[in-house]
C-alpha cells in the first residue's frame, strides 16, 4: 500500500470556482488552473483559438502590459508554464513557499483581466504560425497529424491543437474575446493549490484573489465522437531519410473497469524498454532504433497510437511483426503471467510515489483527474484492483479494442504534400 503525504480538501467559492487545497510537508508551492476547454470542442472556423488565448494571456492585463506581467512571473525564481490539449487549457506555477501569494495574484490577474492588446496579437500570431510551420519539420509531428488527417472525417481530433495556419491568420480580436468570454468564467474552473498552508489559510488566499471572477452558467462544449477509418494509407515528404508508420485505433465506449487493463495491455506492447514490439522490431530483428505507443483515455478523446520508423523497404516487415504482435495477443500466444503483473504493480507504484513527492506533478495529477470528474484517490483504488486482474482482463480489452487500425506511412519521395 502506497503512504499518503499529503492531505486534500475540496472547496467551492461563492462564484462557483473549484478549489483543491493540498496541504503537503514541502517548502515549494504549486498551483494548476484548468480551464474545462481544449481543441476538441472548437467548430470548423475555431480551429486553435484555445491554444492562441493560452499564448495571449501572458500578454498584458488590465493592470500589467506584456514586459510587465513575465518581468513579474520571472521574478517568482520558479516555473512557470501553459499548455493546451484536446479537452483543457492549464497554467502551472510552481515557486518557493514564500512567493506563492504573488503568483496567485499573477494568474489570477492574467486569467481574469486579459486585455488580448491588438499589437500583441499581431506579433503572437507570427509565433504560432512560425510554431505551426516548424512542427511540419517534425516527422512524428507530421505523421500523427496525417493519421489524423485520414483516421477523421469531423471529429476535432482531425486538427492539430495549434489549429491550422488559415485559422490562426484569420483570427480577430474580437474572435478571442467571445471565445474567452464563453469558457473562462469561475464556473468552467478547477485550481489546485498543493503547500504546507493549512487548508484555511491557503483558501483564503484563494479567495482573496479570486472571488471577483465572474460567474456564469456552465456552457457544455460540444464534440463529435468518430470512429477512426480503417485503412492504410500513403503520404510522402522531401528530404527524409526514414519512413515512418503509424497505427491509430479510436474507441468511444470503454467502461471504467477496462482502463487499468488497458494501462497493461498499453505498457506491454509498447510502452517500455522491454515492451513486445520494442524487442521485437529492434532487438531481435533490428529493423527500428525506436517503437512506442501512445495512450490517451481522456473522457472524450480514447486514443491508442503505435509509431516507430524504419527504412523504405523494411516498411512492409515492420507492420507485419506489428501485425502479428497484436494477434499474437488477442489469440492469447503472448502469456500475461505473474511476473508481468508483478512488474506492473512496481511500475504503478513507482509512478504514484514520484508523483506523491513532487509538488507540480501532484497539483498536476490531481488537477487533471478532477477535470475528468474522477476521484484524486483513484490510484489507491488502481492498486487494490491490480491484485485482482486477470490474464482473461487483457485479452478481453485486447479484442475490443485492438481492431480496425488506420494505419498511415510517411515515405521519402520527391513529391512533397
Amino acid at each position: 500500500m502506497v503512504k499518503l503525504n499529503f492531505d486534500a480538501k475540496s472547496h467551492v467559492l461563492k462564484n462557483g470556482f473549484k478549489v483543491i487545497t493540498i496541504n503537503k510537508d514541502t517548502q515549494l508551492a504549486s498551483i494548476n488552473l484548468g480551464i474545462k476547454v481544449g481543441a476538441l470542442y472548437e467548430n470548423d472556423n475555431e480551429k486553435g483559438i484555445s491554444h492562441f488565448i493560452e499564448h495571449m494571456v501572458f500578454k498584458g492585463t488590465q493592470k500589467r502590459n506584456n514586459e510587465e506581467l513575465n518581468n513579474e512571473l520571472e521574478n517568482l525564481g520558479g516555473e512557470y508554464n501553459a499548455y493546451t490539449d484536446y479537452t483543457s487549457t492549464v497554467y502551472t506555477v510552481t515557486c518557493l513557499q514564500e512567493e506563492i501569494e504573488n503568483a496567485i495574484e499573477l494568474v489570477s490577474d492574467m486569467i481574469i483581466n486579459p486585455v488580448f492588446d491588438e499589437e500583441e496579437l499581431k506579433k503572437e500570431r507570427g509565433v504560432i504560425l512560425s510554431e505551426i510551420r516548424t512542427s511540419k519539420d517534425d516527422i512524428e509531428d507530421l505523421s500523427f497529424r496525417r493519421t489524423s488527417d485520414f483516421a477523421f472525417q469531423k471529429s476535432g481530433l482531425k486538427y492539430d491543437i495549434m489549429g491550422t495556419e488559415e485559422s490562426v491568420a484569420a483570427f480577430k480580436r474580437k474572435d478571442l474575446a467571445e471565445f474567452y468570454k464563453r469558457y473562462y468564467n469561475s464556473t468552467n474552473a478547477i485550481l489546485t493549490f498543493v503547500s504546507n498552508y493549512s487548508h484555511d489559510e491557503a483558501i483564503d488566499l484563494v479567495q482573496k484573489h479570486f472571488s471577483s471572477w465572474e460567474k456564469s452558467i456552465p456552457v457544455k462544449p460540444e464534440f463529435i465522437f468518430e470512429k477512426n477509418k480503417p485503412g492504410i494509407f500513403e503520404t510522402y515528404k522531401n528530404d527524409i531519410e526514414q519512413t515512418t508508420i503509424t497505427y491509430l485505433f479510436a474507441f468511444k465506449e470503454l467502461p471504467k473497469s477496462m482502463e487499468l487493463p488497458l494501462k497493461i495491455l498499453n505498457h506491454k506492447l509498447g510502452e517500455s524498454s522491454n515492451s513486445l514490439l520494442f524487442r521485437e522490431l529492434r532487438e531481435n530483428r533490428g529493423l527500428a532504433y525506436d517503437v512506442y505507443t501512445h495512450l490517451d483515455i481522456s473522457k472524450d478523446v480514447k486514443t491508442l497510437h503505435i509509431f516507430t520508423s524504419v527504412d523504405e523497404e523494411s516498411a512492409s516487415e515492420t507492420m507485419k511483426v506489428i501485425n502479428n504482435c497484436i494477434e499474437d495477443i488477442k489469440n492469447r500466444k503472448i502469456i500475461f503471467d505473474d511476473s508481468t503483473f508483478s512488474l506492473m504493480k512496481k511500475v504503478h507504484k513507482t509512478a504514484v510515489i514520484s508523483t506523491l513527492e513532487d509538488p507540480t506533478d501532484l497539483g498536476n495529477y490531481c488537477l487533471h483527474q478532477l477535470l475528468e470528474d474522477e476521484d484524486i484517490y483513484e490510484f489507491i483504488e488502481d492498486m487494490d484492483e491490480l491484485n485482482k486482474l486477470k490474464p482473461e482482463d487483457i485479452y478481453e480489452v485486447s479484442e475490443l479494442l485492438l481492431k480496425a487500425p488506420t494505419i498511415h506511412i510517411l515515405k521519402p519521395n520527391e513529391r512533397d504534400e
